[in-house]
């Protein structure tokens, strides 16, 4: 959003806002690490200890996707989301289920509910925000940034196109999802497990030798004779997106 200066009289740039995430958790550890790590990642956490509470908090504050623990005091998660689903403000909110309970049943359950997302306990918080991110560009794909640009790489989300410079780069659905995930994380470096819970799912049984793999497809896309290979290999460490490939 573009406002004007009254100090100057010139146009400025608003700072974008952030979206807001309602984690309603009542384990005390586990709400302070997903608040540092949503936190980094550019969200505006909000707290509730109990169903009361994210009640109360999701009316005064319409979040833009509330993460849910299942067994939650007072009032359970399952009845928050049907309540939530209930409400014309927070009708179309986002709801990922955060629960220990991963037999199916429960899982269609909170599904049939109205949430959009189950993930079980424990998790890894490296999927858990690569989900976070899918559900918010499916749903409310206004929150998610179209087009990312990391040096001479631009990936266009709305568009699912990749660039190098002006060149069109073609990529199977993995290596696509790969590259996303480092452009959101430059510089940071991922093992092999880790790539395998963000890009898979860790959910799916993956070989860690079928990341080498992909990585190797997604070099070749990405690179020419003679370029500089942006995907830089950590040795007994894992990949990282390169962070001089930025200059």
């Amino acid at each position: 959003m573009t406002n004007l200066d009254p100090s100057s009289g010139s146009l400025r740039q608003s700072a974008p806002k952030k979206p807001v995430i309602l984690v309603a958790e009542d384990e005390a550890p586990l709400m302070t690490l997903l608040r540092y790590n949503l936190e980094k990642e550019g969200y505006r956490a909000l707290e509730a200890h109990d169903g009361d509470e994210a009640l109360m908090v999701a009316a005064e504050d319409t979040p833009d996707l509330v993460l849910l623990d299942w067994m939650l005091p007072k009032v359970s998660g399952i009845e928050v989301c049907r309540r939530l689903r209930g409400r014309a403000e927070t009708r179309n909110v986002p709801i990922i289920m955060l629960t220990a309970r991963g037999e199916e049943a429960d899982r269609v359950r909170g599904l049939d509910t109205g949430a959009d997302d189950y993930i079980t306990k424990p998790f890894s918080m490296t999927e858990l925000l690569a989900r976070i991110r899918a559900v918010m560009r499916r749903i409310r794909p206004a929150l998610a940034e179209d087009i990312v640009s990391f040096g001479e790489v631009t990936i266009d989300r709305s568009a699912h196109r990749v660039k190098r410079g002006d060149k069109d780069i073609h990529l199977g659905p993995t290596e696509y999802r790969l590259l996303d995930h480092f452009l959101q994380h430059p510089g940071r470096v991922f093992s092999r497990e880790q790539l395998l819970d963000a890009v898979w799912g860790s959910g799916v049984y993956v070989d860690a030798r079928t990341v080498d793999v992909h990585i190797g497809r997604l070099r070749k896309a990405l690179n020419e004779p003679g370029q500089l290979d942006p995907i830089r290999t950590v040795r007994s460490a894992g990949y990282a997106l390169d962070e001089s490939f930025k200059v």
